[in-house]
């Protein structure tokens, strides 16, 4: 039967909060239309879900045309296979594996021509039906909002080779971590406790090498506990620790608005240096710092998804601190950014929109906007694509604009087109 939106709405909020995206839960029989079975907000990508078929995979081709800064042309080609395992072998025992190769033609500066991702790979076992144990590389993700997830503790060092900015792909295409991983989920709630170790790790070059020291850096852990309370509001509540930083609180809040709107807030909190001192490492000004991501999404009944959020970060620059920095000081600081996913100024807007059949049949049009409120930057993304049996036709286009000193008018790339094609095996 055909979802309304008020359930569609309702299964999207349990759902966000990790419970249909739990081992535990997948392993179970598949649920009723109107049950919680949507994806989580935070990974909205739409998924087809094929036959009983217990590996997947897919082959892309892009071909980019970016112009510099300085008017320069420059093309590009990349090639990439994706690889994904789901192997039950008995007895409540399964093993999960995916990965990604990357092949460039003229790469962009920092790119290297031949680079493989294992975004995870890992044993679970599961002894009865609400509990699981995993072991392995794991790409643990948390967090509801779409733009900018302050409580997804585990994505530092974890995107190797980005080749799409839309934030499924970033979430979805990186490297998990090392770590052993038990769950608890039962009707209504869930409880999730981790450990991933340090693991040293010399950075050697060459496309396989694995890089444990990128992703498992210093010894973290983290303990979620979600409960549904009424009818569609299921709160989350994690403590995180990493290295000899103090605990991080963090808090997942969602709620339905009407029959077609989902309101949320995702927050983080806890001592901490400023991003500067971090990256630097030559000031410790530890403090009570303060992370959040606010907003909302509309469901039409056209299959039309607006959504619109706030981005705060009180770990990073001021923009008077920004203007001040020197160059070698600003460039550590954009670095350490790059590598945690994280916000370059205080505060942000985004917005995001996805229409699914739009116009016709199986064509798809999404766009992305970010824009920096102190220093007035922007970022541009607008993607077309068409779906076939087996195949995807992409078209995309980004254009990033400010002044050179801001956080998108420094990007090399004044815009940049990509036409892709997917091909699923």
């Amino acid at each position: 039967m055909k979802l309304s939106n008020s359930h569609r709405l309702a299964a999207t909020l349990a759902a966000a909060l990790a419970l249909a995206n739990h081992p535990v839960a997948a392993q179970e029989k598949p649920a009723e239309p109107d049950d919680l079975s949507a994806l989580t907000l935070a990974d909205q990508a739409a998924v087809e879900t094929v036959a009983t078929r217990d590996w997947h995979l897919s082959s892309e081709f892009a071909t980019t045309n970016s112009v510099l800064r300085n008017g320069e042309r420059v093309n590009g080609q990349r090639l990439s296979l994706d690889l994904q395992v789901d192997k039950t072998l008995g007895k409540g025992w399964r093993v999960l594996f995916a990965d990604q190769l990357d092949l460039r033609r003229q790469p962009q500066p920092g790119e290297s021509n031949t680079l493989n991702t294992v975004k995870e790979a890992y044993l679970s076992w599961q002894p009865d039906d609400g509990l699981a144990v995993d072991m392995g590389r794991v790409n643990a993700r948390y967090g509801v909002a779409l733009g900018y997830n302050p409580t997804d503790y585990f994505r530092t060092g974890a995107n190797r080779s980005i080749v799409a900015i839309d934030p499924a792909s970033l979430k979805t295409r990186r490297q998990g971590s090392v770590m052993l991983r038990g769950q608890r989920v039962w009707e209504d709630g869930s409880l999730t406790a981790l450990f991933s170790p340090k693991i040293e790790s010399e950075a050697k070059d060459g496309p396989f090498n694995l890089d444990f020291g990128a992703t498992n850096f210093d010894d973290r852990w983290l303990v979620a506990y979600s409960q549904r309370i009424g009818g569609s509001f299921t709160p989350q509540v994690l403590l995180f620790k990493e290295g000899a930083q103090s605990p991080q609180l963090g808090v997942n809040l969602t709620s339905v608005v009407g029959q077609a709107g989902v309101v949320y807030l995702e927050w983080s909190g806890g001592k901490s240096d400023s991003q500067l001192g971090q990256a630097t490492r030559r000031q410790q000004d530890s403090s009570f710092r303060s992370r959040l991501a606010a907003g909302g999404t509309y469901n039409a009944p056209n299959k039309l998804s607006l959504t619109l959020e706030y981005h705060y970060n009180g770990d990073a620059l001021a923009k008077d601190s920004w203007d001040a920095l020197v160059p070698m000081d600003r460039l550590a600081y954009r670095l350490w950014v790059q590598n945690r996913l994280e916000m370059v100024s205080k505060k942000s807007v985004f917005a995001y929109a996805s229409w699914q059949d739009a116009l016709t049949s199986n064509l798809d049009f999404n766009a992305m906007l970010r824009q920096n409120i102190d220093d007035s930057s922007r970022l541009g993304w607008i993607e077309a694509r068409y779906h076939w049996k087996r195949t995807d036709l992409a078209v995309q286009w980004q254009q990033q604009q400010g002044t050179p000193a801001s956080e998108f008018g420094a990007y090399p790339q004044r815009r940049s087109l990509q036409v892709l094609m997917r091909y699923y095996f």
